[in-house]
């Protein structure tokens, strides 16, 4: 009898620690889209400096303010946000942080070395264990490329080009300011990318639990750190790209940090060649992976089916998007706009997401997109939820945290709209101002852009200058536009018939904020409501549940009336997203399923 009760607690006992190992939660946060350009770096072959700035004394590698206002990422500023970020990941002592690709401007020697730089210290000062994969931007293609800018900031205000050869520098800039040659700005590949960030993931450590690659042919069981470091090098981590047979890098990789957490890093780059020579950016993402390198869904249905055998906690990661990421508004916005506008080209289509599901994942990290957003794609299979990360170049500025427990994970969105130092280089700007007033008008930025409060207001600047400089051009040249552009309060009623009076506080309405509107909600999701106001956000109900019902009694609607539906549908889902800022992710059913934390963004 003695013996039966000795064993029972036995038993007991050790259903308790296996209860409390399955308990313990852990953090990981989630940083996409850094591209981080070393603005205060040096060159290994010039003495280059950069430009003085007159108010800090310190010489700055820096682009234009023209040329960041016709990007849809910021150059300079988000130096300082990466930083802030990474402070903010300090002060709540979070000790993974992932980069999910694209963590530099072009994958240069000069920001891939900045960036390790920054990544060591905080590894260092702080104990953070950084967990990174590739993006489309690091490498821009698998093999080394001479390249350089012709938008960095020169003496006077002018533009000055850094090139990484003589033979790469074919300008037609009429600068009189003499180029930069420096190896330092060619646009790395692989094998020099991660030779510099090698203890960031991609290759094993001695510390790790665990480590392997898709083509690894070890177990967990006869893991040995001697044969994961032989199998880890570069020349045994490649495929064959088809169809001319070009033997390419895939990275990707399984990593245990420490015990029970499991972090896959899927590279998810596919570089179609055009010749025997050259290749094809990545930047499509996982259309391409299921035609390309279709070994990586074998190997991750593997990696999740171990994963719950051996009961370990496992994070999914890569750079690109899994699911659709525009609220189900893909197909409206090719309606309206075209087959190849606002990225529709990025759109994944629905095999990735079952390709995912039948793999045995149920949620998945991602970025590229610089929007914050949440993805679900559900079918009889199963259901996979794709988070979509924020870049912090861009509007809006924000991280990710995600608390991952026995049944559950946790998200939450932060926000980084105070940084440090976010105006330091606004002199140098004034300056290209200056000059560009006195020398080409036609080049001339909204100024007020230098008048931001603070950092999250400077993102939304960007992107309304972005809207003004690139997207009307290149997005919205049509007949429609000129017609929207042209609405007012009054006009706007009357055209969706609806009473004036039912649109409160919109005297100062123009039509303009309607499309920029309509881009803050894509990228930021409801983290645009405060930005945009409540009031306006009801008064846009009303347009359009207004518009929707007088459009059923349109006998035969004009081409413009078409395109406002079109409009108008895309906006309202934008309005009416899955949660994205703080949800949690109930895993605990053979179906995720989305639990928001902030009921009152989510109402229709």
């Amino acid at each position: 009898m003695r013996k039966l009760i000795v064993f029972v607690l036995f038993v007991l006992s050790v259903f308790s620690c296996l209860e409390k190992k399955d308990n313990k939660s852990f953090q990981v946060a989630f940083m996409a889209d850094v591209h981080l350009q070393d603005i205060y770096g040096s060159f290994s072959d010039n003495n280059y400096k950069g430009v003085l700035n007159p108010q800090t004394g310190k010489y700055t590698l820096a682009r234009t303010m023209q040329s960041q206002l016709q990007s849809t990422r910021l150059f300079n500023e988000n130096y300082f946000a990466f930083l802030a970020a990474l402070d903010n990941v300090v002060s709540r002592n979070i000790k993974y942080v992932v980069l999910p690709g694209d963590f530099s401007d072009d994958g240069q020697m000069l920001n891939i070395k900045g960036l390790k730089s920054i990544l060591d210290s905080y590894t260092k000062n702080h104990g953070i264990k950084f967990i990174l994969t590739t993006g489309n931007h690091d490498p821009v293609r698998p093999f080394y490329q001479e390249s350089g800018k012709e938008d960095f900031l020169g003496e006077g205000g002018q533009q000055k080009a850094i090139f990484s050869s003589k033979k790469a520098f074919n300008s037609k800039d009429n600068s009189k300011l003499k180029p930069v040659f420096t190896k330092d700005i060619a646009k790395l590949g692989y094998t020099e990318i991660l030779s510099e960030l090698r203890d960031f993931g991609f290759f094993p450590k001695k510390t790790d639990v665990y480590w392997e690659s898709p083509f690894s042919n070890y177990n967990y069981s006869d893991y040995t750190f001697k044969d994961a470091a032989k199998q880890a090098e570069l020349d045994n981590r490649k495929y064959k790209m088809e169809p001319n047979g070009s033997e390419i890098p895939d990275v990707s990789y399984l990593v245990e940090p420490a015990e029970g957490i499991w972090f896959l890093a899927i590279d998810a780059n596919v570089y179609v060649p055009k010749d025997e020579n050259t290749f094809s950016s990545a930047s499509i993402g996982y259309n391409n992976v299921l035609t390309h390198k279709k070994h990586l869904f074998k190997w991750i249905k593997t990696i999740t089916k171990r994963a719950k055998r051996l009961n370990k906690k496992l994070v999914v990661f890569s750079h690109y998007p899994t699911v659709e990421f525009n609220d189900g508004a893909s197909e409206h916005i090719r309606m309206l706009l075209g087959e190849d506008k606002m990225q529709l080209h990025r759109v994944p289509q629905n095999e990735v997401a079952k390709a995912f599901i039948e793999a045995g994942v149920k949620v998945h990290f991602g970025g590229h997109m610089h929007i914050n957003d949440t993805g679900v794609a559900a079918f009889e299979l199963g259901t996979l939820v794709n988070v979509q990360i924020p870049s912090l170049a861009a509007y809006i500025p924000a991280y990710k945290i995600a608390t991952f427990s026995s049944n559950e994970i946790e998200i939450k969105t932060i926000v980084i709209d105070s940084v440090p130092r976010f105006k330091e280089l606004f002199p140098l700007y004034k300056q290209e101002y200056a000059f560009l007033k006195n020398n080409d008008e036609k080049a001339l930025w909204d100024s007020t852009i230098l008048e931001a409060k603070n950092y999250k207001d400077y993102t939304q600047n960007h992107l309304k200058g972005l809207i003004n400089n690139r997207f009307l051009e290149n997005e919205w040249n049509m007949p429609f536009t000129q017609f929207l552009l042209g609405l007012n309060k009054k006009s706007v009623a009357e055209f969706v018939s609806i009473e004036e009076t039912a649109l409160k506080d919109f005297d100062d309405w123009t039509s303009f904020d309607m499309l920029f509107d309509l881009y803050r909600l894509r990228s930021a999701d409801v983290l645009a409501f405060d930005d945009i106001g409540e009031k306006n956000i009801e008064n846009y109900r009303s347009i359009i549940n207004s518009y929707l019902i007088h459009f059923k009694e349109v006998n035969e609607p004009s081409e413009i009336e078409n395109d406002f539906l079109q409009f108008c549908i895309i906006f309202k889902r934008f309005l009416n997203g899955a949660p994205s800022t703080n949800f949690s992710v109930d895993l605990s059913k053979s179906k995720s399923k989305i639990i928001p934390s902030d009921s009152k963004f989510y109402s229709n």
